[in-house]
């Protein structure tokens, strides 16, 4: 009998019309677009600003259709306009799950609700979103087992790159993993160590399993950079949410030292910061913040680039340097272990600190010229290859159907 899954989806529900997506928002869409594709019981849980709403398969679609903008929002309602005063766009996006909703329960109700999935479903957190002891005993007394994805646990290593209160909260939340998650899928072996130092200190550490997120191929469209952008300049390319720990301040740095360099395209999403960071970024001589693109855009900027800029001071895993990877982009990244995990002898590796090191290493990209790809930066079929998605979920999921095949074998022999 093919077991129920229930995958929380709260993340990635707050970002409806809220732009370009994060790599922990693109998790959770990978994760519910491979689970459409199963044959296999699914709903998917949300939590709102009173209590939570249950997805089935029609809403959950519906769902995704207003996260990649293919539908729009729906009209608020009265409830919306009451509970969301000032806030139209929130209203709108929770009167939609309202109507989407098969059923709907306050935060005391979760139990109850959750029980008529049946006993032995599984609950997947994939976002950080809903890890309170309330939330996970109510999901483990109606008959669940959790499965929590964490991502990094940086907050706690580098609370000086979060804001604050963050690290507090962060680590409450690992204390109710720690109690209670059946079990926690780590991205890389240098986060699983990470993840599990601090679990060790909660308590108790729960069984894991290390699953590289994946990479996804994405075809490049110059029409939607920005107009008139010209892709036959020398540059090179900066990726990710702007925010102090990416440590673009290293590159204002360089570039303000030297006037000999590739120009530097800066893209993501605004991040957290005091004003000033993103005032000296913008005012950085050859510096130019495009924001966030479509992912279209950012693959035909991967394809004229001469290399990929990534200096990093803490990571839990580390996207823009695979996708530039997967590209044939070169790359020069902070040294660091978990970039080394997964990238191997790839990128040239310098570091964070030392901005001699990253002005010579960028100036030595102008002998290679703009666009030129090496055969050897083909990762297939090497000890460091691209990650997949395929590759995850099957270690997630196929591990996941070996141990229930294993308990529901030994709760027979029990029986007999």
């Amino acid at each position: 009998m093919a077991e129920t899954r229930l995958i929380d989806l709260t993340r990635l529900a707050s970002r409806v019309g809220q732009g370009a997506l994060t790599g922990i928002d693109r998790v959770e869409l990978a994760w519910a677009e491979h689970l459409l594709t199963l044959k296999d019981p699914f709903f998917a849980l949300v939590r709102m600003r009173l209590g939570f709403a249950l997805l089935d398969l029609s809403g959950i679609a519906a769902l995704l259709d207003r996260v990649l903008g293919g539908q729009a929002l729906g009209k608020t309602d009265v409830l919306g306009r009451i509970l969301w005063r000032g806030a139209p766009h929130r209203a709108r996006v929770e009167a939609d799950l309202r109507r989407f909703a098969v059923k709907r329960a306050s935060r005391f109700g979760l139990r109850r609700m959750l029980r008529r999935l049946g006993p032995g479903f599984e609950y997947f957190n994939l976002g950080h979103a809903n890890l309170t002891p309330a939330t996970l005993r109510a999901i483990k007394g109606a008959g669940g087992r959790i499965t929590v994805l964490i991502h990094d646990t940086i907050p706690l290593d580098y609370p000086e790159f979060t804001r604050a209160g963050i690290p507090a909260v962060f680590a409450r939340k690992l204390a109710a993993v720690s109690a209670h998650a059946d079990r926690v899928i780590h991205t890389t072996h240098a986060a699983r160590q990470d993840s599990e130092g601090h679990f060790a200190r909660a308590g108790r550490i729960p069984p894991g399993v290390v699953a590289n997120l994946g990479i996804t191929s994405v075809a490049a469209d110059a029409a939607q950079l920005p107009k008139d952008f010209d892709l036959n300049q020398p540059f090179v390319l900066a990726l990710g949410t702007i925010e102090p720990r990416k440590n673009l301040g290293l590159l204002c740095d360089v570039w303000s030292q030297e006037k000999a360099l590739p120009h530097l395209f800066v893209v993501g999403n605004r991040g957290w910061a005091a004003p000033e960071f993103f005032d000296r970024l913008a005012k950085a001589p050859g510096v130019t913040l495009l924001g966030a693109l479509p992912d279209a855009a950012v693959a035909a900027l991967m394809d004229r680039a001469q290399a990929l800029i990534f200096p990093t001071l803490a990571e839990g895993f580390g996207l823009p340097p695979l996708e530039a990877a997967a590209r044939g982009l070169p790359v020069l990244c902070s040294d660091l272990p978990v970039l080394r995990e997964l990238l191997h002898d790839f990128p040239v590796y310098l570091k964070p600190t030392d901005v001699y090191a990253w002005t010579k290493a960028i100036h030595a990209l102008d002998k290679t010229g703009a666009g030129q790809r090496k055969a050897d930066h083909d990762l297939t079929g090497k000890a460091g290859a691209i990650p997949t998605w395929e590759a995850h979920f099957n270690a997630i999921l196929t591990r996941q159907a070996t141990e229930l095949s294993a308990e529901t074998k030994a709760n027979q022999g029990m029986s007999r």
